[in-house]
């Protein structure tokens, strides 16, 4: 029996499901697009006037809201109350350190681009005012990239936005707590655009995995697809709120995603034991233990198999790749340890992850062809409180890019001594987002491309952070 369904229910990084997206029965994948018709739709593809290029993003997503002073701008020489509590390393770039935690990456600027002078202007944690670059459509990046390019990969039949929570690479994971359930949803949300362009998110565990091959053959499944549209004809005759219109869209999706056999994109068991051990990170701080130091209630030690799964989506294709690491509350209150104690094992985390990435992607030719943001929804105040902690903070924002055929090896602007204020130009989500539409779309083509309404004026009005294009 197939069975597709949207129940647009939100989720969380706790783990409650969001949408049950697929079953087809017992499923065991047969095939997908045979070569001949691969590059027949390779060449169609070619031969239109596209409007996107051939350009992939993850936007890692430290959802909480990082320290901006522990990451990338450590101000040793300010009063020991802001100074980094994890110390400075030196990078390759002359005069320049990181936070303590931040070794590998300190190793590689030549391949990055870091920005002290981005502010999120954002004091809490409203992740949308950060991926929409505070558009009018309150459309996230992920939601607006789709809706030039696609719903879906013309050629893969891959979505073209994505959500990867640590849920889609540990099967029955339950994460406790209930952590900033309000804002999450808002991370990739469509606004105007509708559901049509929200973000497919693979986190059904080995059940989803099995749920994406394909056990009968082609020519019965497209019967069934048949069937399943007269159903929804049915349902559409009697629908009027023009709710089906996004259920429409989420089952093209799945049908896609089946018969063109890219399901396995979604499975990192299928990727080289050599790399999945080089990304894993599950290593560096044991879950069972962790709570004699650290609240684990919203983070995970899965971020480097996250990383990996990301980059498995883009090599299949698919266009706008989000991925979500909780646990940056850094109160230091009943929310968070003390002094920030969480703080070191999770930035060695984002250190061994964003440098695997990196390294991967370079390792591959990759290093044009997907661009990486790692940012949050906010920095943390430059004083710590009584708690040894830090608080919600507007003013500067920890920024970080790579590959995209970006001009790396560089850190952009400067903040003042105690890291509270830029000393150069500011830059803000706006500037981000026409920083990574101008990366991944050819926006002279959006100026011309019918049908898009309000989403040209937003994608083409902005201006890039100077410097990295």
């Amino acid at each position: 029996m197939l069975t597709i369904s949207d129940t647009r229910n939100t989720r969380t990084c706790q783990g409650s499901s969001r949408r049950e997206f697929l079953r087809v029965g017992s499923l065991a994948l047969l095939g997908g697009m045979g070569l001949p018709q691969l590059l027949a739709a390779k060449a169609k593809a070619a031969s239109e006037n596209r409007a996107w290029k051939d350009k992939s993003v993850v936007l890692l997503f430290l959802s909480g809201g990082p320290s901006h002073i522990e990451f990338f701008d450590p101000k040793m020489t300010a009063p020991e109350e802001i100074r980094s509590i994890t110390g400075e390393v030196k990078t390759k770039l002359p005069g320049i350190t990181f936070g303590g935690s931040f070794s590998k990456l300190a190793n590689m600027t030549d391949k990055i681009a870091v920005v002290r002078s981005y502010a999120s202007m954002n004091g809490d944690h409203s992740y949308l005012a950060v991926t929409s670059g505070g558009n009018p459509m309150k459309a996230s990046m992920g939601p607006l990239y789709a809706r030039v390019a696609g719903a879906n990969n013309a050629v893969t039949g891959i979505p073209n936005n994505c959500l990867v929570l640590p849920e889609a690479v540990e099967p029955g994971l339950k994460l406790g707590g209930n952590f900033e359930t309000g804002a999450l949803p808002t991370l990739t949300a469509p606004g105007e655009l509708g559901g049509s362009y929200a973000a497919f998110d693979p986190s059904g565990g080995d059940q989803l995995k099995k749920n994406l091959k394909l056990s009968v053959t082609t020519e019965r499944f497209e019967d069934r697809r048949k069937l399943l549209a007269g159903f929804d004809t049915v349902r559409r005759d009697l629908d009027v709120t023009g709710a089906m219109d996004g259920a429409d869209k989420f089952q093209q999706q799945a049908f896609d995603v089946i018969a063109r056999g890219v399901g396995d994109a979604f499975d990192i068991t299928k990727e080289d034991p050599k790399t999945i051990a080089k990304y894993d990170t599950s290593g560096l701080f044991k879950l069972n233990d962790v709570t004699k130091w650290y609240d684990m209630r919203r983070g995970t030690n899965l971020l480097g198999k996250q990383m990996l799964l990301a980059r498995r989506l883009c090599e299949a294709g698919c266009g706008f790749v989000t991925v979500s690491d909780c646990g940056w509350d850094m109160h230091a209150n009943s929310n968070s340890p003390k002094n920030m104690a969480n703080l070191p094992p999770m930035a060695s985390q984002v250190d061994h992850a964003v440098a695997a990435f990196i390294e991967d992607i370079y390792e591959r030719g990759l290093e044009d062809k997907i661009l990486l943001v790692v940012t949050g929804e906010m920095g943390r105040t430059p004083k710590r409180n009584r708690d040894g902690g830090r608080d919600h903070y507007a003013n500067l924002t920890s920024l970080l890019l790579a590959g995209g055929g970006l001009k790396t090896g560089q850190v952009i602007g400067q903040s003042d001594r105690t890291a509270s204020q830029p000393t150069t130009e500011r830059y803000t989500p706006k500037h981000l987002l026409a920083t990574v539409m101008s990366t991944v779309l050819d926006l002279s083509e959006v100026r011309l491309k019918p049908g898009l309404g309000r989403v040209g004026n937003v994608l083409t009005e902005g201006d890039p952070i100077p410097g990295l294009l």
